[in-house]
């Protein structure tokens, strides 16, 4: 049962590749017939969990009611993309985000539950850290715009650069990522090297520093949590 599971699981998520908009497109007939029966699955899945565990610790368990508000949802938002794209009205298949509760909820991902468990519990201990990192990055952002906002500089393609706060702060951002360097200092640099001293610091600051420190909160967190919820496993 569990591979069974497993399986239907992996399939329903794996639609989304052959869904439009789709990597390998396939008639929305094939895809919505293997939607239904990887539902079917699920729900005769929960019928016979339901079958062998008394009425009402069965309904008192949210996974249990997740899952059927889940299927629930599902079908209903399948039968109205039916329904427009008979009549030609395009629409969006707003279900799609509720596939990964079938992997979370069902009794066979008990430590993918766990695991989730811990992230979430994790998240509010890494609010201060991601805090001074957004305001590391506000900051630079400003000084950005002081330095070389009133310079009348142009990027490659002729646009004004580093005119609008907020796209300093989206540039900056992805410049943490170092996916745009060195383009988005290119304007700066040709109107004068000191500038790269800039966006020196800020990497250094902001990649190195603050992201090393980010990962190690995380990481840090995430062990404890994992390591005392295994703790009350054993307990249990």
């Amino acid at each position: 049962m569990r591979t069974v599971t497993y399986f239907f699981i992996f399939l329903n998520l794996s639609l989304a590749v052959f869904e439009e908009p789709a990597v390998y497109p396939l008639p929305f007939l094939v895809t919505s017939l293997v939607e239904v029966v990887c539902l079917l699955v699920f729900f005769g899945r929960l019928t016979h969990f339901a079958k062998v565990t008394f009425r009402d610790t069965f309904w008192k368990d949210t996974k249990n009611i997740c899952i059927m508000v889940a299927i629930l949802l599902s079908l209903t938002d399948l039968a109205i993309y039916g329904i427009l794209r008979i009549y030609n009205v395009s629409s969006i298949r707003w279900s799609r985000i509720v596939r990964p509760v079938f992997l979370i909820n069902f009794a066979e991902s008990r430590q993918i539950r766990r695991a989730f468990r811990s992230i979430r519990n994790t998240l509010p201990e890494i609010t201060y850290v991601f805090l001074l990192f957004m305001f590391s990055l506000l900051m630079f952002s400003l000084m950005a715009l002081k330095l070389f906002g009133e310079r009348n500089l142009r990027t490659a393609e002729g646009l004004p650069y580093f005119k609008n706060y907020l796209e300093i702060v989206f540039d900056l951002y992805v410049l943490v990522t170092t996916a745009n360097s060195p383009d988005v200092m290119m304007p700066a640099f040709d109107f004068s090297s000191w500038y790269a001293l800039f966006f020196i610091a800020f990497v250094i600051v902001n990649t190195y520093i603050f992201m090393s420190l980010f990962l190690a909160v995380v990481y840090n967190n995430y062990k404890k949590h994992l390591k005392v919820m295994f703790e009350e496993v054993d307990c249990d």
